[in-house]
């Protein structure tokens, strides 16, 4: 089984096991596609494809490609699983500094960063770790940005419906650090806020405040 190509399934679905056949098949059938692929766009760049540095890429370039995007076989009830908590509180909770790791769907390029998540719970909590997953399932996939920080914020919305959600997003593009404009230093920002901490900005400033973005500056 190839790096990225395995998806858990839901336990408390009966189709669980024909729905991973059926993804990894599509899976598998992409690692051959991209296998076959790149000994062509390899060859219109001038490589020899044989000499030995490059004879195992196509490959490895399949495997990485298919973790890359691991995030198109997932979904969110798979990677919550049983992961939520009835919790008696209504105290904002925040994990920061959350690495993040995605591809502009623009040039297929790497974007870098950080992803800051807070909410404010609704009796409900969901264990932390689930957290940087449901980050990780979204940044998996070809994405921008602000795509990115918007799908986070609205899955952990939808999965807990806590009081308010917060997500700040702050990365570096190598889109316009590898191309173009090419400035290495540049930070790109993003936040997408839901309820409570969208409209009120006591409850947002207290975000801030506990992230400690002030502090990073």
């Amino acid at each position: 089984m190839t790096a990225g190509s395995r998806v858990i399934a839901s336990p408390s679905r009966p189709d669980g096991f024909r729905s991973v056949l059926l993804r990894f098949t599509s899976r598998r059938a992409s690692w051959e596609l991209y296998n076959c692929s790149l000994p062509k766009i390899l060859s219109i760049l001038g490589e020899d494809t044989n000499r030995p540095g490059l004879v195992k890429t196509p490959d490895r370039y399949a495997e990485a490609l298919l973790f890359f995007t691991k995030g198109y076989s997932q979904t969110v009830e798979e990677v919550v699983s049983d992961g939520i908590f009835n919790i008696d509180t209504d105290e904002l909770v925040i994990v920061r500094d959350i690495d993040i790791f995605s591809l502009c769907e623009h040039h297929m390029v790497p974007f870098i960063g950080k992803i800051h998540i807070g909410y404010i719970p609704n009796r409900r909590v969901i264990g932390l770790s689930k957290l940087v997953r449901i980050a990780e399932m979204f940044a998996r996939r070809l994405q921008v940005q602000e795509r990115l920080t918007k799908q986070v914020a609205e899955a952990i919305d939808a999965v807990l419906d806590p009081f308010g959600v917060a997500v700040v997003m702050e990365c570096r593009h190598m889109c316009m650090a590898m191309r173009g404009v090419q400035r290495t230093e540049a930070m790109t920002h993003t936040q997408c806020m839901i309820g409570s901490l969208k409209d009120n900005l006591k409850e947002q400033q207290h975000f801030y405040t506990m992230l400690g973005l002030e502090r990073r500056k």
